[in-house]
């Protein structure tokens, strides 16, 4: 179903090189951040002692860092966690024996210290070996991910739309991870979550876009490939409006009132569906046609019958 009509073609691909100057800078941008940054990552991968706590009254954050220092527990990260008596502290790894009864020693010793009622919430152990495993398997899930996509799309449709697809998901990720690099938003189990539900979003977006666009190639007589991909790109632009907006508006909704607990999980898909409905016009497509895709590509194989290439009996 149609909801916007246009009365002819956008010229999507006027705009695909300061679309190509754009994307480069971003991808760039965000491979230098994450050099020099990194990422903030979350307890899951680094290993150590989470520790949730209630103050009675609004806490003083360097007040309670600084008092945690003094008292030997390391180097805490400490921030709030939805109001400003709630405070999360995260703790360098610590050997199970120790966190077994941490939660208890620093509840006791901010009480000593602050003179104010402090209240246990919850507390959470993650080995540094388990950390790391789970950095592993991650980046394996994402590789082995973009891996299945560069087969799948190279069998139904054809290697240089494959390659446009993969190009697009590598542009997606790379920008997204360095948003969240850039801001220090801490990347966890659902952040990575998040990011392998952006390639899936991502690539049935782009799937949607190449089907047009085969089926243009093979459909119409007339116009050059960049023509039969505008025409693709317009028909499918109200399916990609509506699919994107009603998304985003989901999206939205969880990241404002889901809590603090989903904000980056939230934000990874913001961030991704945002760029992943820019990536599906003007980077798939646009890699497409710079490798140079044709009408001869996307044209069904003729398979000859047995025979037919003899000459007829007088």
């Amino acid at each position: 179903m149609q909801f916007f009509n246009f009365k002819s073609d956008v010229n999507f691909m006027k705009m695909r090189l300061p679309a190509a100057i754009l994307s480069l800078v971003l991808v760039a941008s965000s491979i230098g951040v994450l050099v020099v940054k990194g990422l903030s990552w979350g307890l899951d991968f680094t290993g150590g002692t989470l520790i949730e706590v209630n103050f009675a009254r609004p806490a003083d954050l360097e007040k309670v860092r600084s008092e945690l220092q003094q008292s030997g527990f390391g180097e805490p990260s400490v921030q709030f966690f939805g109001t400003s008596r709630d405070v999360l502290i995260r703790m360098p790894p610590q050997d199970e024996a120790k966190s077994s009864s941490l939660g208890d020693r620093l509840v006791a010793n901010l009480k000593a210290k602050s003179g104010d009622d402090v209240t246990l919430k919850r507390i959470e152990f993650v080995g540094p070996s388990v950390g790391n495993e789970l950095v592993e398997q991650g980046g394996l899930a994402v590789f082995v991910a973009l891996l299945c996509i560069l087969l799948y799309v190279s069998v139904r449709f054809e290697w240089k739309l494959a390659l446009g697809s993969v190009v697009a998901l590598f542009h997606d990720v790379t920008i997204t991870l360095g948003f969240f690099s850039l801001l220090g938003i801490e990347f966890d189990l659902t952040v990575l979550a998040a990011v392998l539900t952006v390639i899936g979003y991502s690539l049935n977006d782009t799937i949607v876009v190449f089907d047009r666009i085969r089926e243009n190639f093979r459909k119409m007589r007339k116009g050059t490939p960049i023509e039969i991909t505008n025409n693709a790109l317009t028909f499918t632009l109200s399916r990609t409006i509506m699919t994107s907006a009603t998304t985003l508006f989901v999206v939205i909704a969880i990241f404002a009132v889901g809590g603090p607990v989903i904000h980056a999980f939230a934000a990874a898909l913001l961030m991704g569906i945002t760029v992943g409905t820019y990536s599906s016009i003007y980077v798939a497509s646009a890699v497409a046609l710079k490798m140079g895709l044709s009408k001869e590509d996307l044209m069904p194989t003729v398979v000859e019958k047995e025979g037919a290439d003899l000459d007829p009996l007088p």
